[in-house]
């Protein structure tokens, strides 16, 4: 009895302390959402679009009928993903297997934070940030007796704290001790293998690692178990020697040479990229950006950034557009002044007639009624969805997608620098495997928008 009457004295506190809401149900308050506009891109407003081929299909593959659907509103990237963009993933991959390795070898010397006074003395100051259990917060305490002192089955270190608040030194004369130089030189290609003897990384080195979400897995098994898959390593660097597989008895040795690395090519579209490589760009996108809020209070995390679903590239290329043909209109490749539209193979083979030779700079002619740059030519670009030909007899009429996991077909749109104008058709649709990389395949991501009131075609 003395219990229960505890109990309501102390249930009673707890009612007399809700006095703002006066015994009402006014739901929990959070903080209030505010919409951001992720950097670089644009807000698609969701609505419905006929999907297919407005024309006669010329090539008669008949993998398009026209049908009504429905998408959800969305941000999309105004250009193709660049260089530039690509290069800021591969530095943060190259700045972040540097610093395990450099902490992991420290670890195995014994050494710990600061033992080189702080500014890089020696590969002390690279050791694990959370070596001493003793300062550390109650939580981050906890998670490194429990998960990451033991480390997992693939990976001992994993979940380890690097220490990021020292510059790497760059310089092989600074290097300040004999394992900073091993650990240097580890990341490196010898000598003998590095193109005309520059100092040259090991791309095989640079992989990135992240778990991945099978929800139609998950729905299916009814229950959490097995929600995550525990995606190998992947091997981020693009594939320069695209330039010159893809292409016979031609000579693209200079684009294989300079195109990813060089300033001069800083604004145009990345290629030689995978769809799993721009999968795990997207990945890393979100992790990134989440990072950076997860420092600043009051301020709920980013949804995913993703490949868009085929459907959400048509619709997103059309511009709001019903029936045309290019994401200008059309039916012609040329404006009424004579200028080609975008940067495709025209003429038979004249690559240079419209102002192009191979890829242009992202913004280069002129947008969508979206805003989006190049939907049409320059570079193809991968989606989220598995081809079949017959997939429009039977997707959803809202927000349809083909996730099939073991159809490693991917679509791909918007033809390229070297299609003829066919494949630069709203409509027209193409596909590649998911594990080939192309000097003419590169992509653009979207992230979900929050809310329906960004509606497009919804009435007035």
């Amino acid at each position: 009895m003395k219990k229960f009457v505890a109990f309501s004295a102390i249930l009673s506190l707890f009612i007399s302390c809700g006095k703002g809401d006066k015994g009402e149900l006014v739901g929990v308050k959070g903080r209030k959402w505010h919409p951001e506009k992720p950097y670089g891109m644009t807000l698609i407003p969701g609505g419905a679009f006929i999907m297919g081929k407005a024309d006669d299909d010329l090539a008669n593959i008949q993998d398009a009928p026209t049908k009504t659907v429905t998408v959800r509103s969305f941000y999309m990237d105004e250009t193709e993903i660049t260089n530039s963009e690509y290069r800021q993933f591969v530095e943060w991959v190259k700045d972040s297997t540097i610093r395990t390795r450099l902490a992991i070898l420290a670890d195995e010397q014994g050494q710990k934070p600061g033992s080189g006074g702080g500014k890089g003395g020696s590969i002390g100051d690279f050791a694990f940030a959370d070596v001493d259990p003793e300062k550390m917060t109650p939580y981050d305490k906890y998670m490194y007796e429990n998960y990451y002192s033991v480390g997992t089955d693939d990976d001992i270190y994993a979940g380890r704290k690097l220490n990021k608040k020292i510059k790497l030194i760059k310089e092989p004369g600074k290097y300040p001790d004999e394992h900073y130089v091993e650990v240097m030189d580890s990341m490196y290609l010898p000598e003998s293998e590095s193109f005309n003897g520059l100092k040259t990384i090991d791309a095989s080195k640079l992989k990135f690692k992240y778990n991945q979400v099978d929800l139609n897995k998950a729905v299916k098994k009814k229950g959490r178990k097995n929600f995550y898959e525990d995606a190998p390593p992947i091997e981020i660097y693009p594939d320069t020697t695209a330039w010159i597989k893809d292409f016979a008895y031609s000579y693209n040795e200079p684009m294989h040479n300079d195109y990813f690395w060089h300033q001069a090519y800083g604004d145009y579209p990345v290629v030689g990229v995978s769809w799993n490589q721009a999968k795990a760009f997207c990945a890393w996108r979100t992790m990134y950006k989440n990072a950076f809020i997860k420092k600043k209070k009051g301020r709920d995390q980013v949804n995913s950034f993703r490949l868009p679903t085929e459907a959400e590239w048509e619709y997103a290329a059309r511009g709001g557009i019903e029936g045309g043909t290019y994401p200008w209109g059309g039916p012609y490749a040329k404006n009424d002044r004579g200028c080609f539209m975008a940067n495709f193979k025209p003429n038979r083979g004249d690559y240079a007639a419209d102002g192009a030779l191979y890829t242009v700079e992202a913004r280069s002619y002129e947008p969508n009624d979206y805003n989006l740059y190049n939907m049409a030519g320059n570079v193809s670009e991968w989606t989220e969805s598995s081809y079949y030909a017959e997939a429009y007899e039977f997707v959803s009429t809202m927000n349809p997608h083909v996730a099939d996991k073991k159809n490693q077909r991917k679509v791909v749109r918007g033809g390229s620098w070297k299609d003829v104008a066919y494949f630069l058709q709203v409509s027209t649709r193409d596909y590649e495997y998911a594990d080939s990389a192309r000097s003419y395949i590169g992509f653009r991501t979207v992230q979900d928008y929050m809310g329906t009131a960004a509606t497009g075609t919804r009435p007035k």
